[in-house]
């Protein structure tokens, strides 16, 4: 192999260890507590190299968050293509797997993106993080629209759709780590594929019935299935 190469894969290949290792102490420490010097320990390399890949801890912690948002970037074009050929509900499978996965990388990754909104760091980094989450909610709403104008779907702003799907994620994952609720769900897992089969079939008119004398098809407090 030409030594250039193997030089850059070898760079490339620590450079995600470090994120491996920042994303693993992140969850087990919280944002507030990592320090650069215990993921530079966690892979067993110098501060200083540290700062060959990143600037800064922040520019890590972006970094993640970018590599998050294009996975689901991924897996929705992916799903994107499986609905034109007949797999309706990929799309909405895709969202819903890709953020529920792991309930706890999904909360830090919310609360990371949030405090760094908030001290006004890395914008154009947040700016690029926001184009894709963009490029993703399009490439849903299309499918909404699409499917509305089929007469699968209630007939609703096709964003009710996406923010509906956001919601559902953003409380079942506050859901999944709630003390409140502790006692009373006995089977987290079971409830997070239930709350995605859930958001999976919102607004499906396919199975609804009319109620007598009522011929538009929708019964009052069906609006979403």
């Amino acid at each position: 192999m030409d030594k250039a190469k193997e030089k850059v894969q070898r760079f490339r290949a620590r450079e995600q260890r470090i994120l491996d290792a920042a994303l693993e102490l992140l969850l087990e420490h919280g944002e507030e507590k990592v320090t650069v010097e215990q993921i530079a320990e966690r892979v067993d390399i110098g501060k200083g190299t540290i700062y060959k890949h990143f600037i800064s801890k922040t520019e890590i912690y972006m970094r993640l968050l970018m590599d998050y948002e294009k996975s689901l970037a991924e897996r929705l074009k992916v799903a994107v293509e499986n609905a034109e050929k007949g797999d309706i509900t990929a799309p909405a499978r895709a969202y819903f797997e890709s953020r529920m996965a792991d309930p706890g990388k999904d909360r830090l990754f919310q609360r990371l993106e949030e405090k760094i909104i908030s001290l006004n760091l890395a914008a154009e980094m947040i700016s690029e993080l926001h184009a894709i989450r963009n490029s993703n909610t399009s490439a849903l709403n299309r499918v909404f629209e699409r499917r509305i104008e089929q007469g699968m779907l209630k007939k609703v702003p096709a964003y009710y759709y996406y923010s509906t799907y956001w919601a559902l994620v953003q409380g079942a994952v506050e859901l999944y780590h709630s003390k409140s609720f502790s006692d009373v769900i006995e089977d987290r897992e079971g409830l997070m594929e239930f709350i995605m089969d859930v958001g999976v079939h919102i607004g499906d008119t396919s199975s609804r019935k009319p109620l007598e004398g009522d011929q538009s098809g929708e019964t009052a407090g069906s609006s979403f299935g």
